[in-house]
């Protein structure tokens, strides 16, 4: 394994609109989390980014996942990769005022879950009320983790912020130094190598261009 051929198989991937873009119009950036797996001839990486799609209706974990080991489909993403977290939408999204909170509980993957919201409000402020007590349930669980990378695959790294490229800007996975130091990582075992100086930028708040199409 070479750091340069997982940062090509990444850079493809941007090319074609398979690498998570934090800024993407049709989705409200809400949270993200990366995960690293490694052994001594495989790679995997996982980065999960959760938004609110006003068009699909629901609130969505996409995970784009990428590796010299998949177990089925193409690095990017794939149809069982858009994940919905709420249950019950109908309820909860205005039928007259799209995008709006109706009020009531969520059903968040089975779990009625309570949140500081009023009736009126922009749905996407209400969801985004859902980090951090929320978090696990909108993330991805171990089974869904492993849908597409081998079950027995150590996972070596996890991140819950770093600094993302932006892709709207011009910039590719191998221009960034997170990606860099993670293929570095995948190839070498040693983390030591993931030492970033950038700050993190994957809150929603630094991605004001999200949702906007």
């Amino acid at each position: 394994m070479r750091p340069a051929d997982i940062l090509e198989q990444l850079d493809a991937a941007a090319e074609e609109f398979r690498f998570p873009d934090l800024d993407n119009g049709y989705y409200y950036a809400v949270d993200a989390r990366l995960h690293a797996y490694r052994d001594a001839v495989r790679w995997a990486l996982i980065v999960e980014t959760v938004g609110y799609s006003p068009r699909a209706g629901n609130l969505t974990d996409v995970l784009f996942v990428f590796g010299n080991c998949l177990t089925s489909g193409v690095p990017g993403t794939n149809s069982g990769d858009f994940l919905d977290r709420i249950d019950n939408w109908d309820e909860i999204e205005d039928p007259d005022e799209p995008e709006t909170y109706r009020g009531g509980p969520l059903v968040l993957r089975g779990q009625n879950i309570t949140v500081a919201g009023e009736s009126g409000e922009d749905l996407i402020d209400v969801l985004r009320r859902l980090v951090p007590r929320h978090r696990e349930l909108l993330l991805a669980d171990e089974r869904e983790l492993r849908r597409r990378i081998p079950v027995d695959l150590p996972e070596v790294l996890r991140l819950d912020e770093w600094h993302h490229p932006d892709l709207a800007g011009g910039a590719r996975p191998s221009q960034s130094e997170t990606f860099r130091q993670i293929a570095d990582v995948l190839a070498s075992g040693d983390l030591r190598l993931y030492a970033p100086r950038a700050w993190p930028n994957t809150h929603w708040s630094h991605w004001p261009e999200s949702g906007s199409l």
